[in-house]
């Protein structure tokens, strides 16, 4: 059975015509939904609740309404909201796969910066202080935020340092872990101390002062990443 499909009550089929009581065009009636269509479904729903009423105030109940799905399709995806959320994040957010090609790699940069800036200025904001603020409070919230996390952002910017090694523009033994975290690191230090949006003066410094310079310096003996 669909995870939506309508139930039947006392033995009665739902009702199939077009335009009649608890048909199709019935207000709140559910939709036969599965797969990915459900999926972005819930959530699209997330992140209007989040933009709506906030991370603290969201609950799976809500989020199954104003998706016109069941509870039991979103608790059998996900347990608890921060699941859903973190996942909610990862539909919203473009793939690190294919980040845009401006052709140099501050471009690249300022252009993967500026679009950080505008997901944070956003559901994807209001996400984070709250997984976040439960992080903080929780050891076990923290620890299955931290399994959670996919590392998008560092994966990001590892296609654009490697697309820079290949144009030329730096060495590809400049390419660590740190280097790679610097960027998106100080981005979300600024979005969280000072709110968003971060200034476009503010990214530039970021780009210019600290991650162009550290993929130009020399790379860092012994030749390359430690772990951790």
């Amino acid at each position: 059975m669909a995870d939506d499909a309508p139930t039947i009550e006392n033995g009665a089929p739902p009702a199939e015509r077009q335009g009649a009581p608890g048909g199709p065009d019935a207000p709140g009636r559910r939709s036969r939904r599965r797969g990915e269509a459900l999926n972005t479904a819930i959530f699209e729903a997330a992140l209007a609740e989040l933009a709506e009423v906030g991370y603290a105030r969201l609950t799976m109940e809500r989020v199954a309404e104003r998706a016109k799905a069941g509870k039991a399709s979103l608790y059998r995806r996900w347990p608890n909201r921060a699941r859903l959320v973190m996942d909610a994040l990862y539909h919203l957010m473009p793939s690190p796969e294919r980040p845009a090609d401006t052709g140099s790699f501050r471009g690249d940069l300022l252009a993967l910066l500026r679009s950080t800036s505008r997901l944070l200025d956003g559901p994807a904001g209001e996400a984070m202080r709250g997984l976040l603020s439960e992080a903080l409070v929780s050891p076990e919230h923290g620890a299955e935020v931290r399994a959670l996390s996919r590392g998008a952002g560092v994966a990001t910017m590892r296609t654009l340092a490697e697309r820079a090694a290949a144009r030329g523009e730096i060495d590809p033994a400049a390419i660590t872990e740190r280097r790679l975290e610097a960027g998106q690191a100080m981005m979300r230090h600024r979005f969280l101390f000072h709110g968003a949006p971060v200034s476009d003066q503010v990214i530039t410094g970021i780009v210019d002062e600290v991650v162009l310079p550290l993929f130009a310096s020399p790379p860092p003996a012994g030749g390359g990443e430690q772990p951790g």
